[in-house]
């Protein structure tokens, strides 16, 4: 019944075409790339094949096969070939891909208690998180998604989200006035944009590019890798150093698929995501210092701010999605982790 209840996504004559389409796409694939079988798990990633959330899955594939004498392995199909997160989550939930790298945005709606690790600055930094995600905290929140379909096996980084526009430098709050900038479509980000005094745009990942290039936007939030590996240093190049959301990706497995395996299976997955998980660490960390330098190489304009400007701007979207006392609770929580 929870599925049923939670498909919003797809309602509609243009949601389920949506879903046949992937259907016919996914099964396309498994059909074309040889080394796709039975024994293969397939994964979904909107980023590019050298970007450090896919190569961290390349990692877990070869861990996991090492672990189950080569009955397990993974396929990862990058560069939305599958189709756009919204869609693609769909598809993991019901069985139709085994894996999937997705960002919270697009968990928001399904699990409530996720809202708070979307909250603006709810990090104090890149160690608060990973300390946070780490914890009974990250593991209380990977074991809620089951109840919709999917099994939560770990968190990954997406560093620090910072705001760049094609129009000028952005130093305080009061400089995106007028601005059209793209966020994931999920309430607590539209809050968070408006509230800053931009006007949010909802769009798809893969739309970005040629919304900046044709206008529709005027700029979007991301961190040092997505802008270099999108190139949109091309078509955006006033990057502020907003760091206003540090936001982890989870990495989650159908329950459909997950259910057929053995124990034995079932604890490898647990164990290879985990190591990919630290493994995903060290090339982010790495990847995130090349892209700055590249972006700065291809004429990006960086721009320091005063944070506390904007953190005092966003503490309403805080207060507003922190009535719940449940959910202030778990704020209370993250914020105690040393």
């Amino acid at each position: 019944m929870e599925l049923k209840k939670r498909s919003k996504g797809l309602s509609g004559y243009s949601g389920v075409r949506q879903l046949c389409s992937a259907l016919v796409v996914a099964a396309g694939l498994a059909v074309t790339q040889g080394a796709v079988n039975a024994k293969t798990l397939r994964s979904a990633d909107v980023h590019p094949n050298n970007y450090p959330t896919v190569e961290s899955v390349n990692y877990m594939s070869e861990r996991l096969k090492e672990m189950t004498n080569g009955d397990l392995d993974i396929k990862v199909f990058g560069s939305g070939q599958l189709g756009n997160e919204k869609a693609t989550l769909e598809q993991t939930r019901f069985g139709v891909l085994d894996m999937n790298r997705i960002t919270l945005g697009e968990i928001n709606n399904l699990v409530e208690d996720t809202v708070v690790l979307s909250l603006p600055y709810v990090f104090r930094s890149k160690e608060h998180m990973r300390k946070v995600v780490d914890s009974e905290i990250g593991a209380e929140m990977l074991a809620s998604l089951e109840p919709h379909g999917l099994i939560g096996l770990a968190f990954f980084d997406a560093g620090s989200r910072n705001i760049y526009n094609s129009k000028h430098e952005v130093k305080t709050p009061s400089d995106l006035a007028g601005l059209k900038i793209r966020v994931q479509p999920s309430d607590i980000f539209l809050d968070m944009i408006n509230t800053l005094g931009a006007n949010a745009v909802p769009m798809g990942f893969n739309e970005m590019y040629s919304g900046l290039q044709t206008g529709v936007i005027d700029g979007t939030e991301q961190s040092w890798p997505t802008y270099e590996s999108t190139n949109h240093v091309e078509v955006a190049k006033y990057y502020s150093l907003t760091e206003h959301l540090m936001l982890p990706e989870a990495l989650v497995m159908s329950k459909i698929t997950y259910d057929k395996l053995t124990e034995e299976q079932k604890k490898a997955v647990h164990l290879a995501a985990q190591d990919a998980k630290y493994k995903m660490r060290d090339l982010w960390d790495a990847r995130e210092k090349e892209s700055e330098r590249i972006v700065r190489e291809k004429g990006a304009v960086i721009t320091e701010v005063d944070k506390q400007l904007f953190m005092d701007k966003v503490a309403p979207v805080q207060e507003k999605y922190l009535k719940n006392e449940r959910l202030k609770t778990l704020f209370d929580r993250i914020q105690a982790v040393e």
